[in-house]
C-alpha cells in the first residue's frame, strides 16, 4: 500500500512544528463553563460592482495582472458601503471580499483565464486501498492529499491576487496567521467534507496593541467572502487552533479569549465553552492541539499549561511565556508526547524532561531529524543565538548568524536544495536565511523586520524537489528560490509578532495558494492595505497542497484529516 506520509514528503509542504491529533484525556482538575452564544451570520449577496484592483504581486520584475471584481456582503436590511466595509447595526456581516468567486455548481470554479475546471480532490482517483472510496470522504489512515508526483512547468511562477478581505472599521487588521479547514457545508448536501470549499479562519481587530477584543471570522476560501463571525470576541494577538476536539468528525476552533481564558467554538461559530482556569502566558501566544498522552483524546496546550478537550486544566509546568508557540513531539521514544515551551521540555504528565537554558524571555522550539540517527533533534531560536540539541537536550552546536540579535522567531524546516536532507529557515531583523544541518548557510536575503518575531514557511510550488521559502516582513511578502533570489514580492504591512504566511489549496482547484495578513501595528500613520489576501498562480499551475493548516505548530506528517 502506498505510504501517505511519503506522499506528503513528495508534495513538499512546510514542516513548521508540532503534532496535531484528535481526542482528549478526560481527567480534568478544574471545571469549565458551557456557552451558547451564536455567531453573527446572514445569507450573503453582492451589493456593489467592480472596483479598482489592489496592488498586484510582482514576479520576475513584472506585474502579473489585475484583481477580480469587488463584493461587499450583507442581507436584505444591510446598508453596507463596499468601499469602507462599514454596515448598519442590524447584526449583518461586515467586510469586503474581492477576487475570483465561484459561479453555479460549487464543484466548479472559474479563474481569471476564463477556463473552468472541476474540483481536484486531495486524493488520487484510483488508490491502492481496495474498493474505490467515496471521493468526498477521507478513508483509512490516508492524509487527504492527491498525486504529489505532478510537476508544474519550470517557469510556472506568475502570482496574482485571488482575493482580498478588508473588515469594517475596528475589525480591519490582523496580526496572527490565517488557518484553513473545512467548516461549512458549501454544496448543501448536509455534510461537511472534501466536496466543500475550504474555509479561512481569521482574527480581525482594531490593532493598536496585541490584546484588543477582536472578531473570529470564517471566510470562504475561494472568494474571501465572510460566512460569519463569532459573537464571542477573542484576543487580537492570540493564534487559534482548529481540530476535532469532541469526536464529531468536524473541526472546532479554540482561541484565546479577551479575559485570559481559553474559548472554544463549534464549527459554526457558536460558543462551546470557556476555561475556568486562566492562561498565564496569554499575550500573543499560539494554541496547539495534539493527543499528548496518546489515549485517543485531544489535549490543548498553550504556553506552560495543558488542558483537556473541555477546557479543564490538566497540569501546569515551567514558566509562563508570552509570544510563545508551544509544541508537542515524541522526543524520548516512549509513549506520550513531550511538550516544548521555550527551551524546556516536559513529559506528557508534566514531569520535567530537560531544560536547555534561557537566552532571553522568548524562545521558539522546532523539532526535526537533522542527522542519520533515528531520534529527533531540537532546534531553539533564542535572542542572540540559534542552538541545536539532541532529543534529550544535550547541546550539539550554537551559532549567531551575521552577529545579529533578536533571533527568537519561529523556525521552519524543509528540503530547500533537493538533497533529501532537512535544512532550516530562520529570520532576523534584517535578513532571512536558509541553513544546512551544520548551520552553514545555503543563502541569506535582505528583509525588513526590526520590530517583531515573524516566521517563515516553505513550499515546493513547482514540484521540482526544492522548496521555495516564503517570508512576510513588515512591508513585503517574499518568495525566494533555492538561491535566495526573489520569485515574488507582494506589498503588505505588519508590526509582526509570531505570524507567518500559509500555503494551502483554499479553493479546491488542485493548485496551492498563499494567504497573508496585514495590520499597521507600529506603523499607525500608514493605511492598512487589507485584512487578509490570497495569492495564486495566474494559471493555477502551482502543485497541489493540503486543504488544511490547523495551527501555528503545524506539521504535515502528523496531521490527519477526518472530514
Amino acid at each position: 500500500m502506498r505510504s501517505p506520509r511519503r506522499s506528503y514528503q513528495l508534495c513538499g509542504f512546510a514542516t513548521l512544528t508540532a503534532l496535531a491529533g484528535c481526542g482528549d484525556d478526560g481527567g480534568a482538575s478544574a471545571s469549565a463553563s458551557d456557552g451558547t452564544t451564536a455567531p453573527t451570520t446572514v445569507p450573503t449577496q453582492p451589493t456593489s460592482g467592480p472596483t479598482d484592483a489592489t496592488s498586484e504581486p510582482t514576479a520576475s520584475g513584472s506585474s502579473s495582472g489585475s484583481a477580480s471584481a469587488s463584493e461587499s456582503v450583507g442581507g436584505p436590511t444591510d446598508t453596507t458601503d463596499g468601499s469602507t466595509g462599514t454596515s448598519s447595526t442590524s447584526g449583518v456581516i461586515e467586510g469586503t471580499g474581492t477576487g475570483t468567486s465561484t459561479t453555479g455548481d460549487p464543484g466548479t470554479s472559474t479563474g481569471d483565464t476564463g477556463t473552468t475546471d472541476a474540483i481536484k480532490f486531495d486524493m488520487p482517483l484510483a488508490m491502492d486501498v481496495g474498493v474505490p472510496p467515496d471521493s468526498c470522504k477521507v478513508v483509512d489512515d490516508m492524509d487527504a492529499i492527491g498525486d504529489c508526483t505532478d510537476k508544474a512547468p519550470p517557469d510556472s511562477f506568475e502570482p496574482e491576487v485571488q482575493w482580498t478581505f478588508t473588515g469594517p472599521a475596528g475589525f480591519n487588521q490582523c496580526i496572527v496567521m490565517p488557518l484553513v479547514a473545512n467548516l461549512t457545508d458549501d454544496n448543501g448536501d448536509g455534510e461537511i467534507d472534501l466536496c466543500d470549499i475550504p474555509d479561512v479562519v481569521l482574527v480581525a481587530g482594531p490593532g493598536g496593541g496585541d490584546t484588543p477584543p477582536s472578531r473570529l471570522y470564517v471566510l470562504d476560501g475561494a472568494t474571501g467572502t465572510p460566512h460569519f463571525y463569532a459573537q464571542e470576541q477573542v484576543q487580537f494577538g492570540g493564534t487559534p487552533a482548529l481540530g476535532d476536539i469532541d469526536g464529531d468528525g468536524i473541526a472546532e476552533i479554540v482561541a484565546l479569549g479577551t479575559n485570559s481564558t481559553l474559548v472554544a467554538f463549534e464549527h459554526d461559530g457558536t460558543l462551546k465553552w470557556k476555561s475556568a482556569t486562566p492562561v498565564m502566558g496569554w499575550q500573543s501566544s499560539a494554541i496547539g492541539l495534539a493527543d499528548v498522552d496518546e489515549d485517543g483524546d485531544v489535549e490543548i496546550f498553550v504556553s506552560n499549561q495543558l488542558y483537556d478537550h473541555m477546557g479543564n486544566q490538566v497540569w501546569t509546568a515551567g514558566a509562563p511565556l508570552i509570544y510563545s508557540a508551544t509544541m508537542a513531539a515524541n522526543l524520548d521514544g516512549q509513549p506520550g508526547l513531550e511538550i516544548l515551551n521555550g527551551a524546556a521540555a516536559f513529559h506528557s504528565n508534566g514531569a520535567p524532561y530537560f531544560d536547555a537554558g534561557s537566552n532571553g524571555d522568548w524562545i521558539h522550539p522546532q523539532v526535526a531529524n537533522f542527522d542519520a540517527d533515528p531520534q529527533p533533534e531540537v532546534l531553539l531560536a533564542k535572542s542572540s543565538q540559534i542552538t541545536l540539541h539532541q532529543h534529550d537536550g544535550a547541546m550539539i552546536w550554537s551559532f549567531t548568524p551575521n552577529g545579529q540579535f533578536d533571533l527568537n522567531r519561529p523556525i521552519n524546516v524543509h528540503d530547500f536544495d533537493g538533497d533529501q536532507k532537512a535544512e532550516f529557515g530562520a529570520s532576523a531583523p534584517s535578513f532571512y536565511g536558509v541553513y544546512r544541518a551544520d548551520h552553514t548557510p545555503l543563502w541569506e536575503a535582505m528583509v525588513m523586520d526590526p520590530s517583531g518575531q515573524a516566521g517563515g514557511t516553505a513550499f515546493d510550488f513547482i514540484g521540482g524537489g526544492k522548496a521555495q521559502a516564503i517570508y512576510a516582513d513588515e512591508f513585503t511578502v517574499w518568495v525566494f528560490d533555492e538561491n535566495g533570489q526573489p520569485l515574488m514580492s507582494t506589498p503588505h504591512l505588519s508590526g509582526t509578532i509570531i505570524e507567518y504566511p500559509v500555503v494551502a489549496d483554499i479553493d479546491n482547484d488542485g493548485s496551492s495558494e498563499i494567504v497573508v495578513v496585514s495590520n499597521n501595528l507600529l506603523h499607525g500613520n500608514l493605511p492598512v492595505p487589507f485584512t487578509a489576501q490570497a495569492v495564486k498562480d495566474i494559471e493555477d499551475r502551482w502543485v497541489q497542497g493540503r486543504r488544511i493548516w490547523n495551527q501555528h505548530t503545524y506539521h504535515v506528517t502528523n496531521m490527519v484529516r477526518l472530514a
